[in-house]
């Protein structure tokens, strides 16, 4: 099956790419290449930060102590995938939250990113990814994650994951994503502006997709874009009012079910608006 090229085709829609890729990739890298603070923290012949950046000054404290704070918390309540784990300890989230509300950031709740949408809380973004890595010491391949919002999730999963699709169907969203992406350059992570009850075909098939929205039912073709082995992690309406989290795995045979945690997302729709 052909695949998109870097700059070639729809995946190239808002794709953020370097134009050359790294002919080896380690397992589970402990830090996102380019990531790095804005601006950095100044600090006394002690080790202690003099000044804080602009987004930690909003939360009163260094934003690398209250994310590692969060983790530890994580940890507490329950994540034990190590990878998941120093994602969570790498990716900065108040980049992906309005400056408003960067005291926030390092909370475990889910805040608002505009047009309806929200980031979700870090326990449910460690939850999900955890169910995607569970069992693996490797990087998993191509993933596919359903709705891009703010792109905070997408830049956990460009490091535990080979490749990934990420697609949003609200333009503003999608380009909100992409410039907070766009220091990161993640030369593994593609946004792209599309329905996302389709899937991405083009990609296909994956070793994981993720589902940021909840629908009544999983879309079929969800289902048909998983590889053998594959998983899939989304939220579903499975009465009315009531969402639980479902893991789909894929074997020879066909597609093993397990209902999970009781959830609470934005809806699952679709169109491209």
């Amino acid at each position: 099956m052909n695949r998109p090229k870097p700059g070639v085709g729809p995946a190239a829609t808002g794709a953020v790419h370097q134009t050359s890729r790294p002919t080896t990739r380690p397992a589970f890298p402990a830090q996102i290449p380019g990531l790095r603070p804005q601006p950095p923290v100044v600090r006394s012949a002690a080790g202690r930060p003099a000044a804080a950046t602009q987004a930690s000054r909003g939360s009163g404290l260094d934003s690398e102590a209250v994310r590692l704070a969060l983790v530890r918390r994580l940890v507490a309540q329950g994540l034990q995938h190590p990878a998941v784990e120093r994602a969570m300890a790498t990716v900065e989230r108040h980049r992906f939250v309005d400056t408003g509300l960067a005291s926030q950031a390092y909370e475990d709740i889910s805040l608002p990113i505009g047009l309806g949408q929200t980031i979700s809380q870090p326990t449910m973004v460690a939850r999900m990814l955890e169910l995607l890595c569970a069992g693996r010491t490797q990087p998993l391949g191509r993933v596919l994650e359903i709705g891009t919002g703010c792109g905070y999730q997408a830049a956990l999963l460009s490091l535990l994951c080979r490749e990934v699709y990420s697609i949003e169907r609200l333009r503003g969203l999608h380009e909100r994503a992409r410039e907070n992406l766009r220091e990161l350059r993640l030369p593994n992570l593609h946004l792209i502006l599309g329905d996302g009850m389709l899937g991405y075909p083009a990609g296909a098939p994956y070793a994981g997709i993720v589902a940021a929205a909840a629908g009544p039912e999983l879309p079929s073709v969800w289902l048909e874009q998983l590889e053998i082995g594959g998983r899939l992690v989304a939220p579903t309406e499975l009465s009315p009012g009531q969402q639980h989290l479902v893991l789909i795995e894929r074997t020879a045979q066909g597609w093993k079910r397990q209902v999970l945690d009781a959830v609470r997302f934005v809806p699952l729709k679709s169109g491209v608006g």
